[in-house]
């Protein structure tokens, strides 16, 4: 299905938006088998066991690891996967995602990611120079997969003002039991970014929160402060080969995985090049080189 002005109407109200049947069956297909391969060559001696905080007062990451990784396929592991430095699960279920360079370094996720139907998308959400960024598969292990707790995109890539926006691909049914998404219908516009997580200023491999002043979106525009948004939370249960539209400000999470089965999903994240990217975002490119252009 192509994202059409009804789809760009509950995104601009909710600020979240399903796509269905984004992705065909065979597109699918390809995609997980690719993911496969890469879970398959996962050898964690020749890896560092980097776990993957996603409890709310344990997201600071201090590992180089994590910092090189924006043009890499990364393993980042389960917290639950690993004790005392060793894997308590087979190596193939221990990985939480693989990140941060998968636009970039794997062919099929890059044309996906560069299609024009993604293009499309960002046009009717008004981008005029869209950049790529932070890209990763993400697993949710049987059992393991850790929840992650209500976060806006913005405060980990942002932009002045702020422009991110994440594409959220199912290649799995998400549903209530194996973690899917939930929101807060209309968050975006009544919840600016507040703070943000930043490289520290010790010049150290160490990230830290930081507080700002308060700060909406104008990419899409928001804060419409008469706005009144229900503190509620919906869940977005989705087929295999759905697209999950995530504005940057939005209120999301995700729950732990309890379940036998696991919930793959590939995602991206879009800001606006004519924007401001500052040297703090922790995601950097290297050498100084600019983000990817859609």
């Amino acid at each position: 299905m192509t994202f059409n002005s009804q789809h760009l109407d509950t995104f601009a109200r909710d600020g979240c938006a399903v796509v269905e049947n984004f992705l065909s069956i065979s597109e699918v297909h390809d995609l997980r088998e690719r993911i496969h391969e890469l879970l398959a060559e996962f050898e964690p001696t020749k890896h560092p066991t980097v776990t993957f905080p996603t409890s709310p007062n344990s997201q600071v990451i201090s590992d180089q690891y994590f910092f090189d990784s924006s043009i890499k396929a990364s393993y980042f592991l389960e917290q639950h996967a690993v004790h005392e430095g060793k894997l308590t699960v087979d190596p193939s279920k221990a990985v939480n995602k693989i990140g941060h360079g998968i636009h970039i370094v794997e062919p099929l996720f890059k044309e996906l990611t560069h299609s024009d139907r993604v293009k499309h998308i960002a046009r009717m959400l008004g981008f005029q120079d869209p950049r790529v960024l932070q890209s990763m598969v993400i697993c949710k292990q049987p059992g393991i997969g850790g929840a992650v707790p209500m976060h806006q995109d913005s405060t980990f890539l942002f932009t002045d003002p702020p422009s991110a926006c994440g594409f959220w691909i199912a290649l799995e049914d998400c549903t209530l039991d194996n973690g899917c998404l939930h929101f807060v219908p209309g968050s975006h516009r009544t919840n600016p970014i507040t703070r943000r997580m930043v490289r520290s200023s010790t010049g150290t491999a160490e990230t830290e929160f930081i507080d700002i002043e308060p700060v909406f979106s104008l990419y899409p525009l928001t804060g419409e402060q008469e706005y009144k948004a229900k503190q509620d939370t919906r869940s977005v249960q989705v087929k295999a080969g759905s697209l999950v539209l995530i504005h940057g400000q939005v209120l999301h999470m995700s729950s732990h995985n309890h379940s036998p089965k696991s919930r793959w999903i590939y995602t991206f994240h879009i800001v606006e090049g004519l924007h401001g990217y500052d040297q703090r975002n922790w995601l950097q490119m290297p050498n100084n080189a600019p983000l990817t252009t859609l």
